[in-house]
């Protein structure tokens, strides 16, 4: 195991280089750069603008040298000085940008992973093992529901009934009494009820979905060789159940790990809009808006890094979970 983890590590590296010049060349195929399109919205808003100052703007910035200097200049920053650059629109760091959004994402993200796991796992059991019941088809209804609804809708409409059923402040983590004060238990319950929407939210479709895989999945395994010499042999049926069929079964979940990650960063940014959350995602729409490059490079290399990242523990998750998996295979 150690030799593969090493030999996997060792294939990151060229492919983190080519995520790399992928996440550049992608952010410059919009025509323009930042300085035209803040030349854009000054138009728009009938503000005049000097060309000695664009210019300027455009020579400090480094926009009139070619692609390949530009990103030498960037790479070269990551690699040596750790510095992903400055921000063109916040006139702030990339490096702080990021990680003053990355624990807001991480409590989002781990708090919906869990709840997707916590719903979905015994559902998916109950759904295999009752096939075909009244709850069976209770949930297959509730699990199509799920599919069905736009984050965005459910989220408007649990913002709805919050404030009016609940009394409760809406949008963002925190209200507004705690949103800049320092932590303390006050500040944390107010963040767990504030927490359950984005949660809920979040976590539907992927809950629904994975009910649907693991009831498949385990459905399948319900009636294979040996799991039925398992019973016949005496086993009690939940020892056999949880020890063989839903051990294979799992293998979506951890499977998971590997589009969970990067999916920290882009994956519900129209639900943290909706809900004013202060993740990364919606701090990266607005970098591919305004062609904020040295932002939304660092977003995407990031999102290349967390894949390679999850798809790597997934791999070795798999293997210690399923003994039919190896790695000299």
């Amino acid at each position: 195991m150690l030799r593969y983890i090493i030999m996997r590590i060792i294939y990151m590296i060229p492919t983190l280089f080519g995520i790399s010049i992928i996440a550049f060349v992608i952010i410059q195929l919009p025509p323009g750069d930042y300085v035209t399109s803040l030349i854009a919205s000054m138009s728009d808003s009938g503000q005049a603008f000097d060309p000695t100052e664009i210019a300027r703007l455009r020579e400090i910035y480094g926009f009139d040298d070619p692609i390949y200097v530009q990103y030498y200049k960037w790479i070269s920053g990551i690699l040596l000085h750790g510095d992903f650059g400055q921000s063109f629109e916040w006139k702030r760091p990339v490096s702080e940008l990021i990680w003053e959004r990355m624990g807001a994402t991480l409590a989002v993200s781990v708090a919906s992973l869990l709840f997707v796991w916590a719903v979905s796992l015994p559902i998916g059991i109950y759904s295999a093992v009752k096939r075909h019941s009244l709850g069976d088809h209770v949930f297959t209804f509730f699990g199509f529901l799920g599919l069905a609804i736009p984050n965005f809708i459910l989220a408007l409409t649990l913002m709805y009934f919050s404030y009016k059923v609940m009394g409760q402040s809406v949008g963002g983590l925190f209200s507004p009494e705690y949103a800049h004060a320092e932590w303390s238990w006050g500040k944390l319950i107010d963040l767990l009820a504030h927490l359950w929407i984005p949660v809920v939210v979040i976590g539907t479709a992927g809950t629904a979905s994975l009910i649907r895989i693991l009831r498949a999945n385990l459905t399948d395994e319900l009636n294979k060789p040996y799991y039925v010499t398992a019973r016949a042999k005496g086993l009690h049926p939940t020892k056999a159940l949880l020890k063989y069929p839903v051990r294979i079964a799992l293998n979506p979940f951890v499977s998971a790990i590997g589009w969970v990650l990067p999916n920290l960063i882009s994956g519900v940014t129209i639900t943290a809009i909706v809900l004013n959350l202060p993740t990364a995602g919606p701090l990266l729409l607005r970098a591919l808006i305004s062609q904020d490059m040295y932002l939304a490079g660092s977003f995407i290399l990031l999102m290349g890094v967390l894949t390679l990242i999850g798809m790597l523990v997934s791999d070795i998750l798999l293997a210690m979970l399923d003994p039919r998996i190896r790695f000299d295979q």
